[in-house]
């Protein structure tokens, strides 16, 4: 029963962020109330307050949401694998870049742009780069016998691993005409696996 009720909560709070998402996108960061997340998701805002303290932690959730699954995938990679190729397939795996990927459309990659350049989102942002950083630092360490807090090599491989992963979104984000994301994740972190050469 427990599980059920996880899964349920999961679902509720992916709903309540890729609405967030979506109707910043659409309408301008500034436009959207947390009422109307609530509403679109089909919940009251005290639902939305239960998962989230604001409309910019719901939208920033996503990508934390990424990175503990990368984390995740991480743990469960067979033992024998090369650690690059694990890094790789755990990244790739949630980005989605086995040729299903498609490039958006020009207006939701408008939209994407203005609100994740507000200075609103700025402070939430930060705050989640330092939250992803920790989750796949200590999924590294765990991966590789390592202490997180003793040992810089997890901290430094998450590091380089969420900035490959930013630039990628920074370029997709600026894309004219848009590009699908995932392509972009493959090369950007492939300059990571393959040690730094373009």
């Amino acid at each position: 029963m427990s599980g059920l009720r996880e899964r349920k909560k999961r679902a509720t709070r992916e709903a309540l962020s890729w609405e967030a998402v979506r109707l910043a996108a659409e309408r301008g960061l500034e436009n959207v109330l947390v009422e109307d997340i609530a509403a679109a998701a089909g919940v009251s805002p005290r639902t939305f307050n239960n998962y989230f303290a604001s409309k910019y932690e719901a939208i920033v959730w996503r990508e934390v949401d990424r990175i503990v699954q990368i984390g995740d995938i991480l743990r469960g990679r067979p033992p024998d694998e090369p650690f690059w190729e694990s890094i790789e397939h755990a990244v790739l795996a949630i980005y989605n870049v086995e040729g299903t990927e498609t490039p958006p459309s020009a207006e939701w990659t408008e939209g994407v742009r203005r609100f994740v350049s507000s200075p609103s989102l700025a402070a939430e942002f930060l705050k989640a780069d330092a939250v992803m950083t920790r989750a796949l630092a200590e999924a590294i360490a765990d991966r590789l016998g390592m202490d997180v807090d003793r040992d810089m090599y997890p901290s430094v491989v998450a590091g380089s691993v969420a900035a490959a992963r930013a630039v990628a979104q920074t370029q997709w984000i600026n894309a004219d005409p848009p590009v699908a994301l995932g392509p972009l994740i493959r090369e950007a972190l492939g300059y990571l696996v393959r040690g730094g050469e373009p």
